[in-house]
């Protein structure tokens, strides 16, 4: 009798088995590579979690800031006028015995920024031809005058004149009075001129305000020539006028070039 023997199965049996086996080790690898993905996806979303952050950071600083100097800014808005009239200020006390001089009036929007010490006034156009429009900047904590003629588009600074110009606080003070009818101020003219002595090529360093008016304008450098108390007749050439008021008086600015 023949006997049969079947090791050819039972090796591809084994031959299966320890292919499955093999087949185990990819697993692994996939398992680690996942592992390393998601590390990797998790530090990429911190990364923008944190840029996200900073932009919101930014934008709310931002809008901090414009809401402070503008929205703030425009919500102090006092419109108001002064009469005045276009006489010597020592006639005043003779006023019994002088003719009657016509009452003017003068109107302005002014700002009152108290936090930064600073006025900001617009002189819309007047009712009479003498004067220009313009806009003012008082800058206390920097020192500064700024006049922005605006129907020749120039801009002129000079040193504060602090004998002229009311205090932010004072000034304020004023404004409400005037605004609640308490106080009708029927004032006299003050005469001022200056002289353009220079162009000024950088105002980064005149402060936030004034080269905010400034800014993209042919500026000059302004000296006080004198400053003169009633009406008095001038010929000067290349001259213009700015009347508004920062006071209990009312001011006549006379801007003139050599």
């Amino acid at each position: 009798m023949v006997k049969l023997a079947f090791n050819a199965p039972l090796g591809q049996k084994d031959l299966k088995k320890d292919g499955k086996d093999e087949a185990l080790i990819p697993d692994e690898r996939d398992v680690e590579e996942g592992v390393y993905v998601r590390q990797q996806s998790r530090a990429w979303c911190w990364c923008m979690c944190l840029g996200l952050a900073l932009l919101l950071s930014g934008v709310v600083v931002g809008g901090a800031y414009l809401y402070r100097y503008y929205f703030l800014a425009e919500g102090r808005v006092y419109f108001c006028g002064v009469g005045y009239r276009e006489e010597d200020y020592m006639i005043q006390e003779e006023e019994e015995v002088m003719p009657a001089v016509p009452l003017r009036r003068i109107h302005e929007s002014v700002r009152i920024l108290e936090d930064d010490s600073v006025e900001l006034i617009n002189v819309p156009v007047p009712e009479f031809s003498q004067s220009d429009p313009a806009d003012i900047v008082h800058d206390f904590n920097r020192r500064l005058t700024a006049y922005l003629d605006l129907k020749l588009n120039k801009c002129y600074v000079i040193p504060l004149n602090t004998s002229i110009v009311m205090p932010p606080k004072d000034f304020l003070e004023l404004l409400k009075n005037i605004e609640a009818g308490t106080y009708l101020p029927q004032s006299y003219l003050v005469h001022e001129q200056m002289m353009v002595t220079e162009k000024l090529d950088n105002i980064d360093q005149l402060g936030l305000f004034i080269y905010n008016l400034c800014r993209g304008k042919d500026t000059y450098k302004l000296q006080r020539k004198e400053t003169v108390l009633g009406l008095q007749k001038r010929e000067a050439l290349n001259c213009h006028k700015i009347r508004h008021f920062e006071n209990k008086f009312v001011v006549e600015t006379m801007i003139c070039e050599p």
